[in-house]
């Protein structure tokens, strides 16, 4: 019996559920150790084995989130920050929300990892979050959805409009580019770029006027394009000009990995960049300094440019 090409899209959902993808492999690994032992058991009359694989993932989630709080962003936890100066203290005692690396895994479904989606569905109860993600993204029946979490299917749909509504009342980002939209990427190409220069009114330019900027685990959060401009000011006047910046993707929105230049000559990794770009501007920057982060993206910690100011 094959499991394997089951993992990718197995990651996805544990990360759905969990909001980190270390969780969602360590979860994942669990979910196809349990299967192997198992396989003796397994009846294909009953169920396809992908159904049965995400019978066992789900209570593997379940039971891993029991006692567990959830996994916010900055955002979520406060109102945002009027002052650019405030100190970038980290709160390393909140587990917070992490990106999601998509380009390691075989996941179709984009749409449903996005951030802001992940973060909304962080605030369902587990049982009601498996719910959701088994039917809405995943597509499994009623019946089969209460066959994996062994309730019925009246649970199954009660849970399920209560999931929708408490989504509902959350609020909808609207339309959002996708990385390989021309558009988007003429935004973050542009944004880029400006970066590079620490051009902050050029950044500014390229923002929503409500756009929001937040970095966990600090957790300080900026809305409106003045205060994020008067942010990456101090950013700029601390780090000065002339950065590094490779293009990638993050739970299927563009993202950009920022160098720093370094008193050495070479840029030193400083942050994974997150973007929501709506209607041709940029609605949201979540920006990551976490080195977990940076080690499931695979990100060199130090790049080094040539005279053209691209990457060796």
């Amino acid at each position: 019996m094959e499991f394997e090409s089951h993992r990718g899209e197995l990651v996805a959902f544990c990360y759905r559920m969990t909001g980190s993808v270390h969780d969602a492999e360590d979860l994942v690994q669990e979910t196809l150790l349990r299967a192997w032992k198992a396989r003796d058991r397994y009846d294909p009359a009953r169920a396809a084995v992908r159904t049965w694989l995400y019978r066992i993932a789900a209570n593997v989630c379940l039971t891993a989130l029991e006692g567990r709080g959830r996994r916010p962003l900055p955002s979520g936890l406060g109102a945002p920050s009027g002052d650019p100066e405030a100190p970038l203290t980290p709160a390393l005692d909140v587990p917070w929300l992490h990106p999601f690396p998509e380009a390691r895994f075989d996941v179709e479904a984009r749409a449903d990892l996005r951030l802001a989606w992940v973060a909304a569905v962080q605030v369902l109860p587990a049982r009601q979050r498996a719910v959701l993600v088994l039917r809405d993204v995943l597509q499994f029946t009623a019946a089969e959805v209460g066959e994996q979490l062994g309730t019925t299917v009246a649970a199954v749909n009660s849970a399920l409009q209560r999931a929708r509504a408490a989504l509902a009342d959350m609020g909808d980002a609207g339309e959002v580019g996708e990385p390989d939209d021309p558009e988007a990427r003429a935004v973050i190409e542009r944004y880029m770029r400006a970066f590079e220069a620490a051009d902050v009114p050029a950044l500014v330019r390229l923002l929503a006027d409500d756009a929001v900027l937040e970095m966990p685990p600090v957790p300080l959060w900026y809305r409106g394009s003045r205060d994020y401009g008067r942010f990456l000011e101090r950013v700029f006047r601390m780090r000065g000009s002339g950065w590094g910046m490779r293009e990638l993707t993050a739970n299927g929105q563009p993202a950009l990995a920022a160098y720093a230049p370094g008193p050495g000559g070479g840029h030193r990794l400083h942050t994974l960049q997150v973007f929501t770009v709506t209607e041709g501007r940029i609605a949201r920057n979540v920006v990551f300094a976490d080195p977990r982060v940076f080690e499931a993206f695979e990100l060199p910690g130090e790049i080094f440019l040539n005279e053209c100011g691209r990457e060796r």
